[in-house]
């Protein structure tokens, strides 16, 4: 099946939406893997590696990673334009 352009998508995961993002999530070197992040991130892109892995095409700075985060190993910083 042909994938379509624009916003129209086949799948979810055909739509980059991470160019909608004002915030990005930044992971510290505090990251202990404990992926609270993931099972709460609502696009489930946060994959857990040696620590919390953010995929920002998709990601749309919702900060909900931020805010759950028990370790406050995530911050919040504004897109450079």
């Amino acid at each position: 099946m042909k994938h379509k352009a624009g916003i129209y998508a086949v799948t979810i995961t055909d739509t980059k939406t991470g160019a909608w993002r004002l915030n990005r999530p930044v992971v510290s070197e505090k990251c202990t893997a404990c992926g609270i992040c993931a099972k709460f991130c609502p696009p489930q892109i946060i994959k857990i590696e040696d620590r919390a892995i953010i995929d920002y095409e998709y990601c749309k700075g919702c900060g909900i990673c931020d805010s759950v985060c028990p370790f406050k190993a995530i911050a919040m910083v504004e897109e450079e334009a």
